[in-house]
């Protein structure tokens, strides 16, 4: 009995870890639970730092579409635990730029160098917080849903970008997290549709990419629990130096990068 059980048991990791080593691959379950708790608790991060982690552990030909599968997943349990808080007119025209910002980025053959899209997006974020959010961010929906994905085509974890129009939208933190999310599913969705359509061989890591979400809709439950007990107030200026920190250490990996 204990030949047919270990057997079993080998296959079984063999399966999820996705020709990674299968302490890797529970580390990375681990870590993608903690992301998600991330996320839905302070509306923002978990994407930025499971990415941050996988750059460091997958190979970089899989790092970007295996990622977005896995916030796909993540994103996608988030909106439907909280759909019923979903902002509807701020997500419609932001889905219209999404499709065509992730159209455009597929077809583009010479990547943007990853360095000054880092410096870019963290910059640009740091000015948003510490500043006034620019008009254009809740006026101009559209045009945040096409560059947002555009860049998701390239930098993979844009969800600090698509948080700064959710935060112009001034919603309450029931409100903030479930347009965020729903926003999200939409540009991972278009993002694994593209990549899939260039020819990226998703079967490999099908089994490593279940098991992410599924530790991914753990820490979504567990998040929705702190989430339920933070004021509006407190959710805010958690956001805030969530935010600065990610944007701090997005400035940093581009520099250090050029350098």
């Amino acid at each position: 009995m204990r030949d047919l059980i270990q057997p079993s048991a080998a296959h079984l990791l063999e399966l999820v870890s996705g020709g990674l080593p299968p302490v890797t691959a529970l580390g990375l379950a681990a870590a993608s639970f903690i992301a998600s708790f991330i996320t839905v608790a302070l509306g923002i991060g978990g994407g930025a730092l499971l990415l941050a982690i996988m750059a460091n552990l997958v190979p970089p030909v899989a790092l970007i579409p295996v990622h977005g599968v896995i916030q796909l997943g993540s994103n996608l349990f988030r909106a439907g635990v909280l759909i019923r808080h979903v902002h509807w007119p701020g997500f419609a025209a932001f889905a219209g730029g999404a499709a065509l910002g992730v159209a455009i980025g597929g077809s583009v053959v010479v990547n943007l160098p990853a360095a000054f899209v880092q410096i870019g997006v963290g910059g640009f974020v740091i000015w948003s917080v510490l500043g006034r959010s620019p008009a254009w961010l809740s006026r101009w929906s559209a045009l945040t849903g096409m560059i947002s994905s555009f860049l998701t085509m390239f930098f993979g974890a844009t969800g600090v970008f698509v948080a700064n129009y959710t935060k112009s939208l001034r919603l309450p933190r029931r409100e903030h997290v479930a347009t965020h999310a729903v926003m999200m599913t939409l540009q991972h969705m278009l993002k694994t549709l593209t990549f899939g359509t260039l020819g990226f061989a998703f079967g490999p890591w099908i089994g490593f990419m279940v098991l992410m979400v599924a530790c991914g809709f753990a820490g979504t439950l567990a998040g929705k629990l702190l989430l339920d007990r933070l004021s509006d107030h407190n959710f805010k200026r958690a956001l805030d130096a969530v935010l600065i920190l990610i944007s701090l250490r997005l400035v940093w990996t581009g520099a250090r990068q050029l350098l």
